[in-house]
């Protein structure tokens, strides 16, 4: 029986698919004592994690080399003065490190604050200050150390700095300390409601929100791992994500080693579709997730042979019919979307049992019980949008919902309103059930006295060959009261043109409903984004791109 077993019930259909899905556990439960090191002391050669870099160097960590080295560093965090509740940032890319730091902290019972190492200075500045990060552990490269000294010397508050790998003048090296720690470390009382982890969001508007999550959220993935990444007891799983990003939580971490799979493990930089191929079949990986961009990458390129693939998933962002189509009919699987948030696990999926459908997200997790209301608080039928919401099954909190904003109550009440979870995400659900994404509920083009989601007409602008990004917005309209305007980055070897112009409109126009008709169309050279790479579609209607 996997370890996963012990937390959870599950219920079945006819046709073996998860229609019920609940979870127990102690109010002591942490994932570090509870899970990897449990795995450690039943199976200690078992495979945990596999690593490898551009360099070619590569590294395979049973759970028992997990159990010794998070002891280590959980030892040399604590004799730094780092305890239960300290807030600890983690700047570390795609290095080994991050995973004894992650189950290391959560031994501790401290706050984990995982982040990328592409924050500018002041963006390290806010978090720092906001956090009021006790410790920092990051990266040597990409002047990382340099960014860290500045923004630590602009908050002027105390907080002890750590490198790993390499001696950085201000840093103590990380690497260097745990050679001679104790791995060995006594277990630190710690409850399954105490916060475990922060997230910054990149949000389209404003400051970054610092979302909390509490020591049940490991568990809530099983859903994510088991059911969507189909990751399976002594299979290779690789999620292509920095583990700044909650996409980590989501794929490297937590539910793959609920069920028994080891993660993979790819440190590079810059993408190249070669490479990361190269790995899935060097390693044997079984099962593997990456945002659409990196599927959109291959199928332009080439998709070589992957033997050894059973399974791909995607999420995070748009994913084109064409590239849905063309992956499948090169490799023979199919693409299964799946949606959810940093302040969710997941959420919709198209799960095992179902027959991915092209452009849907899928259908709700058995975990959640999702609804679509519309502006007035009220279900929508069949075909329209509404906004995704999460109604509690019992009383008190959900887990795997997060269980508050840092320093922001007023906020964390205001998506709980109304007794329910309000993601702020537009969806339609059809008439088999199926969910199909329509963008942020606050972007919604109210045109002609229609509703139209931006995601459908960017489904379709995508199709275009010329097009390799694209946003779609509402604009002001004194005809319609909006006017549907698509903002495109043209893909290598087109050019600007009114002729080009028409040919995208006539294109996607004769494929659209008459209301959802591309009335404008404007090329940029970049679109306005977030760290994470959201497209920041205020700036889209902003004067700016009028």
């Amino acid at each position: 029986m996997s370890i996963y077993q012990e937390y959870c019930s599950e219920v079945f259909d006819e046709q073996n698919r998860l229609v019920r899905f609940s979870l127990h556990y102690p109010e002591t439960f942490n994932f570090g004592y509870d899970v990897a090191d449990r795995i450690a002391c039943k199976t200690p050669d078992k495979r945990a994690l596999v690593w490898c870099n551009v360099e070619g160097e590569e590294h395979s960590f049973s759970f028992e080399d997990i159990r010794k080295n998070s002891n280590r560093m959980a030892n040399v965090l604590k004799d730094a003065g780092v305890g239960k509740g300290d807030p600890v940032m983690l700047i570390l890319k795609h290095h080994y490190e991050y995973w004894f730091a992650a189950i290391a902290l959560h031994k501790l019972g401290a706050l984990m604050i995982p982040a990328t190492h592409m924050l500018t200075g002041q963006d390290l500045v806010y978090r720092l200050k906001a956090s009021k990060a006790k410790a920092l552990i990051c990266t040597p490269f990409h002047e990382v150390p340099e960014k860290v000294l500045s923004a630590v010397k602009e908050t002027g508050a105390p907080i002890t700095l750590f490198c790993v790998r390499k001696d950085v003048p201000g840093f103590l090296n990380l690497t260097e300390a745990i050679t001679s720690a104790s791995d060995e470390f006594e277990r630190v009382s710690t409850k399954v409601t105490d916060p475990m982890l922060l997230y910054f969001t990149s949000g389209t508007t404003g400051y970054p929100k610092g979302v909390i999550h509490d020591h049940s959220y490991p568990l809530a993935h099983i859903v994510t791992a088991k059911y969507w990444h189909r990751a399976t007891e002594d299979g290779l799983h690789f999620t292509v994500a920095e583990t700044g990003w909650a996409k980590a939580s989501w794929g490297k971490l937590y539910g793959q080693w609920l069920v028994g799979s080891a993660v993979m493990v790819f440190d590079f930089d810059n993408f190249d579709p070669r490479q990361l191929t190269a790995v899935i079949n060097r390693y044997h990986v079984t099962s593997f997730c990456a945002p659409p961009t990196v599927y959109r990458y291959l199928v332009r390129k080439g998709i070589p042979d992957m033997p050894s693939l059973r399974h791909a998933t995607t999420a995070g962002e748009m994913l084109a019919p064409e590239v849905f189509r063309k992956f499948r009919e090169r490799t023979g699987l199919t693409l299964h979307e799946g949606y959810g948030q940093t302040e969710t696990t997941l959420l919709i999926a198209n799960f095992q049992g179902d027959e991915a459908v092209e452009g849907s997200m899928g259908t709700p997790s058995p975990f959640y019980e999702i609804r679509l209301l519309g502006q007035d608080g009220k279900p929508v039928p069949e075909g329209e949008t509404g906004e995704v919401v999460i109604v509690p099954k019992q009383p008190g909190k959900q887990p795997g919902v997060f269980c508050s904003y840092l320093d922001n109550e007023e906020q964390y009440r205001y998506v709980w309103r109304d007794g329910v979870y309000h993601t702020g995400d537009a969806a339609m659900m059809d008439e088999n059930g199926r969910y199909w994404f329509q963008g942020r509920f606050d972007d919604i083009i109210k045109t002609g006295g229609f509703r139209v989601g931006p995601y459908e007409v960017e489904n379709v602008l995508m199709e275009h060959p010329a097009v390799a990004e694209c946003g779609v917005v509402g604009v002001p309209d004194p005809l319609r009261g909006q006017a549907i305007k698509a903002v495109i980055v043209l893909g290598e070897g087109f050019l600007p043109s009114q002729e080009l112009e028409l040919e995208i409109k006539n294109f996607c126009n004769q494929k659209l409903a008459e209301y959802k008709w591309i009335r404008l169309v404007m090329f940029v050279n970049e679109m306005p984004k977030t760290i994470s790479g959201k497209i920041r579609k205020s700036a889209l209607r902003s004067r700016s791109f009028a």
